[in-house]
């Protein structure tokens, strides 16, 4: 197997309002990262700079998110290829009725799908796709803990797939 790359997932980091700066445990599985996606809706584009510290960074826009989000460099879908795995992300997947199937049709091409918006952690394979949201680190509305996601990925496959709770 060809070097695996450590993939760190976020979204809904909604900073200021509960994303001051980087979380203490968040930032230890950031520092075992090779590279941090980002699904959106992070605010202000200072949390993007704070995240490309550790890693590079690839992020989408969310529905909070403006311009200057924008101006960082962040679209609203984004396609890219790491370790071989082609990866899809956009921030709102809609409904979870019928998600897997309607972003296997939207994203033909894409091994894995990333997304955010719901705060809900989600992950779904079906026949070699995969669907991933992390959830949120910081706004974890009516799930137990804020969370995130982490991904290997090596030779074209998704070799771990993991959603990480880091608060109580």
């Amino acid at each position: 197997m060809a070097d695996v790359v450590r993939v760190a997932v976020l979204s809904d980091t909604h900073a200021p309002r509960f994303w001051k700066t980087c979380p203490p445990a968040v930032a230890a599985r950031l520092g075992e990262a090779d590279l941090i996606l980002h699904a959106g809706d992070v605010c202000v584009p200072s949390v993007l700079d704070e995240l490309a510290a550790f890693a590079p960074v690839h992020a989408v826009l969310g529905n909070n998110d403006g311009a200057d989000v924008a101006a960082w460099g962040a679209p609203e879908e984004l396609r890219l290829t790491v370790a071989g795995v082609r990866i899809a992300m956009l921030h709102d997947s809609g409904p979870a009725s019928g998600r897997l199937p309607r972003l296997r049709a939207r994203f033909p091409d894409a091994d894995l799908v990333v997304f955010g918006h719901s705060h809900i952690p989600w992950n779904e394979e079906s026949g070699g796709f995969r669907v991933f949201n992390p959830g949120s680190p910081t706004d974890k509305r009516r799930q137990p803990h804020g969370t995130i996601g982490l991904l290997e990925l090596a030779d074209g496959r998704v070799v771990s797939a993991q959603i990480v709770p880091v608060t109580p």
